[in-house]
Formats: C-alpha cells, sequence, structure tokens
C-alpha cells in the first residue's frame, strides 16, 4: 500500500554518530561466522585469518603445511633446512580439537516409530511367515513378502540388543501359552 503524499520526513544527517565506530562494528558483524565453537573463542578481531590459526597451531593452507615428497631421490642430499615453526600460543585449541574428533561417531541412522511398531506387529502375528505378512490387514503399503523381510532385516540390524530382547519374550510367551 503506497503511503500518503507529502508525509515522509527528509533524511537529517546525524552529528553525533561515531561513523568510524559504526563501520567497525559493520565489519564485525558482517564477517562469516565460525561454526566451531573452540576456534571462535579463541579468534582475535584484530589479526588476520592467518595470525589466528597459526598462534592456534592450525594451517591456513594444508599443501604448504605437509609438503608433498619429492619421488626422485638424488645420490648425495644434503640435510634439508627445516623452517623455523611458528610459536604456538594458543594449544588449548588443537587439544580440545584433537579431543572432539577423537570422541566416537554418533549413530544417526534411526527407523521410524511407525515402522518399529509395524515390524513388531507383524513378527509377533506371523513369526516368520511372510506371505502371511504380506495379506494381512495391516500391510497398508501393500509390501510384498521380500519387502517386508527386507524392513524386518533393517529392524534386526539398527537395534539387535531390542530384537534379541523382544524375540526372547516371544519365545516366553509361547511356552507359557503352551
Amino acid at each position: 500500500m503506497p503511503k500518503a503524499k507529502g508525509k515522509t520526513r527528509r533524511q537529517k544527517f546525524g552529528y553525533n554518530v561515531n561513523r568510524k565506530r559504526l563501520n567497525r562494528n559493520a565489519r564485525r558483524k558482517a564477517a562469516p561466522r565460525i561454526e566451531c565453537s573452540h576456534i571462535r573463542h579463541a579468534w582475535d578481531q584484530t589479526k588476520s585469518v592467518r595470525q589466528n590459526l597459526a598462534e592456534m597451531g592450525l594451517a591456513v593452507d594444508p599443501n604448504r603445511a605437509v609438503p608433498l615428497l619429492k619421488r626422485k631421490v638424488k645420490a648425495m642430499e644434503v640435510d634439508v633446512e627445516e623452517r623455523p615453526k611458528e610459536l604456538v600460543r594458543k594449544p588449548y585449541v588443537l587439544n580440545d580439537l584433537e579431543a572432539e574428533a577423537s570422541l566416537p561417531e554418533k549413530k544417526g541412522n534411526t527407523l521410524s516409530r511407525d515402522l518399529i511398531d509395524y515390524v513388531r506387529y507383524m513378527v509377533e502375528n506371523h513369526g516368520e511367515n511372510y506371505k502371511a505378512m504380506a495379506r494381512d490387514e495391516k500391510n497398508y503399503y501393500q509390501d510384498t513378502p521380500k519387502q517386508i523381510r527386507n524392513k524386518i532385516n533393517v529392524y534386526k540390524r539398527f537395534y539387535p540388543a531390542e530384537w534379541q530382547a523382544f524375540t526372547d519374550s516371544l519365545q516366553k510367551n509361547k511356552m507359557e501359552v503352551e
């Protein structure tokens, strides 16, 4: 919806605003956000990327940090001069990153609750009879016997302990019924 004519005010220059601080803060906010919390907390805004990473013991360019050895070996090779290593002022960042990397990876693959209930219902009522499972009224998606078998195998693979407990409880129920 357009504004009424003559209702907008002319912008006036703000004399009491510190432009230098305003621009510096704008630059800081515009800088990309560092996702890694360890690096972000140790970051110094006044230094360059290369200086910051060198202080943390990290490399800007991995190709320069670990140069590839030449394949040809000369007969008489003089000791290769090593560059003086830069001083690592913030080793705790590197230690935190190494500790985080050494943690075991968390399993991200899980099955939906519906699929788990479906598999449990089918096995509970039909056992290993996949053809009967395919004809069951709860087979809403009209899965074939092979598809149902594959779903059960996926459940076994993702939750082996839970599957074992489930089959044991089924065995106990059969023993009690008989």
